[in-house]
């Protein structure tokens, strides 16, 4: 599905990103992955046979840097990228009333703003492919509107925001922006979302039980193929029918 392209996975260290870099290079997709985390995402990316580079996404200078070493290292092009780096750990569990403006701010710069940066580092190399997709991984916490965890569904809601607009910025180059809003998944990043919320999604999909990240890999694999450009500008809410669009 994705022989002879190649995608740019931000955090890829370990869970979610992992996973869809796993199934990326399952369908044949050249990876580059990169992350804060640069002990693990080197050992992912030579478990898949990928480049890793490192980034600090709540740094614009190190968002720079990142694109500069994958024209490099691309000869100047880009076919995908998934903007999947975020900051989910920490943040939860208290009301937004409780919530501390540094953490805020925090969860704003790396979860908003890198997105956009790293899209906007990105594109010149998105537009010299000639069919460059964006795939920007939200959440469906921001559809339903999740309690207790503002910050980190203030950002997803702007996320999809964003993808929206981007999608029309970026269409007359015939680069195709999408997002995909996930719910709660069995990784290592959830395990501190009390037993209670994951009981929560568990019985109310509509198809019941947990869900592993492997299973919405397939759906982003889609999105990043030439073939996907109708779907510019569109949400799917990969959540095994927890919440719909």
């Amino acid at each position: 599905m994705l022989a002879g392209r190649t995608i740019l996975v931000t955090g890829a260290a370990r869970g979610l990103g992992a996973e869809i870099a796993r199934g990326l290079a399952r369908h044949g997709a050249t990876l580059i992955l990169a992350d804060i985390a640069e002990d693990e995402g080197r050992a992912t990316a030579d478990e898949l046979g990928a480049s890793f580079l490192p980034v600090d996404l709540g740094d614009p200078a190190s968002i720079t840097g990142l694109a500069e070493a994958v024209a490099d290292a691309g000869g100047g092009r880009l076919h995908g990228l998934v903007n999947n780096g975020a900051i989910a750990t920490g943040i939860g569990g208290i009301g937004f009333d409780e919530i501390e403006i540094d953490s805020w701010d925090r969860v704003m710069r790396v979860n908003v703003r890198g997105t956009w940066l790293m899209t906007r580092a990105a594109a010149p190399l998105l537009r010299a492919s000639g069919s460059g997709r964006v795939v920007n991984v939200a959440s469906d916490t921001a559809l339903w509107g999740a309690p207790r965890l503002l910050s980190y569904v203030a950002s997803k809601g702007a996320v999809i925001s964003m993808t929206r607009s981007l999608a029309r910025e970026l269409g007359p180059d015939r680069i195709g922006v999408a997002a995909v809003a996930p719910g709660i998944l069995t990784t290592a990043s959830t395990e501190y979302v009390p037993e209670a919320r994951h009981r929560l999604y568990a019985e109310g999909r509509a198809v019941p039980g947990p869900q592993r990240p492997e299973e919405i890999v397939d759906t982003i694999a889609f999105l990043l193929t030439e073939g996907a450009l109708t779907l510019t500008g569109q949400l799917l809410p990969v959540n095994n029918g927890f919440v719909f669009a």
